[in-house]
Parts: C-alpha cells; structure tokens; sequence
C-alpha cells in the first residue's frame, strides 16, 4: 500500500509549511487527488490519522478533492475527459490520447490555528 508513503509525505509538506508559517495546529487538510493519479482515496482516509498522529495533523479533519481525468485527442484534436488511463477517447473511439489533467496529487488548502 504506497498510500502510507504518499500520507507520510503529506505530513512532511505539513510540518514544513507549520515552520515555516508559524502555525501549531491544522484543525482540516484538503487533498486534491486525480482521478489518474493511482492513488485510493479511501487507503488514504484509512493511513492518514496514524501517519498525522504526533504532528501538527493529529486531530485534522481530511477532505478529499477529486480532479478528473483530462486528454487530448490527436484525433479530434481538442481535449476531452477521461476516467481511466487507456479509455478510448468518448468523441471518436480513438486511442491516441495524451493525458493533460488528472494524475496529480496536492495538498490544495490547510486550516490551521
């Protein structure tokens, strides 16, 4: 399960950004997960108070923020939504697909006190 690694990364960003901004508290943690990106969000719901447990994070509450898939068609030349990696593009039936949105996953907002 590389979620525990991928929450344990979450925690460094967050004990960096607590020294460098000077906060001591994160009371909420919203991640933004694409929909491309290979990461479970219910694996990270699960690993996230254990790896947050003796942080600034340890009672944060976890949102999670799902990004779609995006690619462009070299077919029908214009970008086009996908739900996995390999779908054929839903215009034309195409396989020659570029993805452009969806494999990232980022810490997108803290509230702290």
């Amino acid at each position: 399960m590389h979620e525990m690694a991928l929450c344990e990364g979450v925690i460094d960003i967050i004990e960096a950004e607590a020294l460098r901004q000077s906060f001591s508290r994160v009371k909420t943690v919203w991640l933004e997960i694409g929909a491309l990106s290979q990461v479970e969000p219910d694996a990270m719901r699960f690993c996230f108070p254990v790896c947050a447990a003796h942080s600034v994070a340890a009672e944060a509450k976890l949102e999670i923020i799902s990004a779609p898939g995006e690619a462009w068609c070299m077919s029908c030349i214009k970008t086009v939504p996908v739900k996995r990696r390999y779908d054929p593009c839903p215009c034309c039936g195409g396989y020659q697909l570029q993805v452009t949105a969806g494999e990232e996953m980022r810490v997108k907002e803290l509230e702290v006190a």
